[in-house]
Formats: structure tokens, sequence, C-alpha cells
């Protein structure tokens, strides 16, 4: 059959470029790489997946505060750009204003989102140092990469939502409940991000 090209074979399903690093933006050297974090608002890191619809696609954009691994800001559109990793750090920055942005390093890849004049000036207002991962090097931003595995096992991929609503009902459920807050991490003692959070904070100095 191979040899008569009888043999059928079988197209890899398409996956969306979340990812687009080709752009004229200012590129950050990695900040992350070596860091021992040791508290709240320390480092953050950010990434964007897709989420397969019937017609479609949609995207995620959602940002992790490494030292709890909560995820603390995140934002599902329709289109993958500049406006959805910015909803996703407004949301950051109004939960964590309070724990102030002084020592905090943002981590993300070199895609034009994240680069652009628009995003990175919001964090340059607050005096947020940028971060960067090196080119087509998805270990530089393994804690991301790995919050989205989970959403995309425990959650996603389990599912097969029927339209965008049912989706964002599912993700803002998984995000806000089961993973911040039912989750156990072995990173921070076999607790929830939240709980995690909470005994940190009692124990702050203010």
């Amino acid at each position: 059959m191979r040899e008569d090209n009888l043999i059928c074979r079988r197209k890899k399903a398409f996956k969306p470029v979340t990812t687009n690093s080709d752009h004229n933006c200012r590129i950050y050297p990695n900040l992350s790489k070596g860091l021992k974090v040791t508290g709240l608002n320390q480092l953050w890191v950010v990434d964007i997946t897709y989420v397969r619809l019937p017609n479609g696609f949609i995207y995620l954009a959602a940002i992790e505060d490494v030292f709890s691994r909560k995820c603390i800001g995140w934002s599902l559109g329709i289109d993958i750009d500049t406006q959805l990793v910015l909803k996703a750090l407004d949301m950051a920055l109004t939960k964590r204003k309070s724990i102030g942005f002084s020592n905090l390093i943002h981590h993300s890849d070199r895609g034009v989102q994240y680069a652009s004049d628009e995003y990175v000036n919001e964090l340059k207002k607050l005096n947020i140092k940028i971060s960067m991962s090196r080119s087509g090097n998805p270990y530089d931003n393994a804690f991301a990469e790995s919050f989205n595995k989970t959403l995309k096992v425990e959650e996603v991929y389990i599912n097969e939502y029927e339209n965008f609503e049912e989706a964002l009902k599912n993700i803002k459920h998984f995000i806000e409940i089961v993973y911040n807050k039912k989750r156990l991490h072995s990173s921070i003692g076999y607790v929830p991000p939240e709980e995690f959070e909470r005994e940190v904070l009692k124990t702050r100095v203010v």
C-alpha cells in the first residue's frame, strides 16, 4: 500500500500561534532566571493559550504569582490582541495594589501583545520591572506553561464548550474556585493558593 501511495496520511490538527515575536518593539532581558522568590508580588508570570470551540478558537491570558501559585488575573476573549492581556493585567493590579509593586518583576514571552507600547507603559507607570524569555525557549516561562497545562488537562480537555459563554462560565469557575481555592500545590505545602496567601498575609508587617 505504501508503494502504491494508498496510505492515508492523517493531517495534524490546526493549532493557532499564540506568540508572535516578529515585531519592532523593545525586547527586555530575562530577570527571572535564578531568582529566588521569597514573597508575594515579587514575580508574576504571564502567558496566552488557546481554547478550541466548534467554530474556531478563543484565547485566555493569565497572570500567576509564582510565590503562591495563585492566578491573580485573567481574561478570555475572541481576539488575541493587546486588549486581551491588558484586561488580565488590570485585574491583577486591582487585586494586588494593597501589597504594592516596588519589588515586582513581570515576566512574559516576547509576544507582541506583551511588548506593545500600551502594555509596557502600564507596567512602567508603577515601576514594575519588565522581564522576557529568550527567543523560542519555553523553559524560561515554565511556571506559566505549567498553569496552562493544568488548565487544559483538568478543565478544557474534559469539556466540549458549545460557545464562548459556556467556555467563560466553566473556565472562570475552574480558575477562581477550583484552582485558586481548592487545588492543592506541592510547592506551597499541599494547600490551595488562596489559603497559602492568607497565611502569608497574616504575618506580613504593615
